[in-house]
């Protein structure tokens, strides 16, 4: 019997898209990988980020005159798309892979809120199965099944360490988004006392894109270029920086209510949670001994201070594994 072949398609993000072919494999799928633009580079996904339109020709022509030709012969039993924000796989190409591929299951997952995304349901009508993290936007389209993110191995290594001594009492690092960078700074300053020592890493991919939000975003008003690094982290100092922090800042971007990767990750890794995200309390591993939720007031006598982390059932923990994310989207 022969391995079921799948198309991948979704963004270099922090190499989780790695993670996910390492996963799939495990799972004895062959895969073909395609990343969700012509180009990783800073500046397109800058340019591609503002305005779509700009980088649109040039996505049409890469996918349909170099990427179309190497696949087309291919048969896949699955197709398998991942969108955020750098998505640039042009219609026509989704269409072609359809009428190539009529016996294969398209399933789409959006990494995004639709106020960002929107364009996105133009696609659908090529799909099977339209996923979501977002749980508001999965209420308002009842076409959207809701599926929460995953963390990756690593993450569940590092909640296997047992340790009451660490390097950061608090650490953050993410993309800069206006709202998001608000929110962390915002947390930041409020429990500087409480959490003295603190590791914060605002991400840009370019500073062209600083300039772009100094213009046209009100959180960025005071902002300076010196207050943000324009290296991305790699996923070793990542998981380094999560073993060596007590506790971990979170905030949504704005048009997003879905919880982030890294509130997942916290679950994974066993730490302590500090986020601006409120319909965390609706999720089954929420509790307040292991998360706080920041509303421009801290309760420093709460459970989240006072107690340690609180142990959850297994089940919570291997419900949010990528192992289980990859059988429930692939799911008959």
């Amino acid at each position: 019997m022969r391995n079921k072949r799948i198309l991948f398609i979704s963004p270099v993000f922090f190499d989780y898209y790695k993670e996910i072919i390492k996963e799939l494999k495990k799972n004895n799928y062959d895969v073909d990988y395609i990343c969700d633009a012509p180009s990783n580079s800073n500046i397109f996904k800058a340019i591609n980020r503002i305005n779509k339109n700009l980088t649109k020709k040039r996505a049409k022509k890469y996918y349909l005159n170099s990427i179309l030709p190497d696949i087309k012969e291919k048969k896949y039993d699955y197709v398998l798309v991942i969108v955020g924000m750098t998505f640039s796989i042009p219609i026509e190409m989704v269409e072609k892979l359809r009428d190539l591929n009529k016996g294969a299951k398209f399933i789409i997952y959006q990494w995004d809120g639709e106020k960002n995304i929107e364009y996105i349901k133009e696609y659908h009508k090529f799909f099977d199965r339209v996923y979501s993290f977002d749980r508001f936007d999965c209420e308002k389209n009842v076409t959207y099944n809701f599926l929460p993110l995953f963390y990756i191995n690593q993450y569940e290594e590092i909640g296997k360490i047992k340790s009451d001594k660490y390097k950061y009492d608090v650490s953050y690092i993410g993309t800069a988004h206006p709202q998001k960078y608000k929110m962390i700074n915002e947390m930041s300053e409020a429990l500087k006392a409480k959490l003295p020592r603190q590791f914060i890493y605002h991400y840009l991919p370019s500073k062209l894109k600083f300039y772009y939000h100094k213009f046209k975003a009100k959180e960025y008003k005071k902002a300076k270029l010196n207050n943000f690094n324009f290296e991305k982290v790699s996923v070793d100092k990542m998981t380094r920086i999560f073993k060596e922090s007590r506790c971990v800042f979170d905030a949504p971007q704005f048009g997003q209510s879905g919880l982030t990767i890294r509130t997942i990750e916290c679950l994974g890794a066993k730490k302590k949670l500090i986020t601006a995200n409120k319909d965390i309390k609706n999720y089954d591993f929420y509790c307040e001994e292991n998360i706080l939720i920041y509303d421009e007031n801290f309760d420093c006598n709460s459970k989240f201070f006072t107690e340690n982390y609180k142990e959850l059932p297994k089940e919570i923990y291997n419900k949010y594994s990528l192992r289980s994310w990859i059988k429930y989207i692939l799911k008959n």
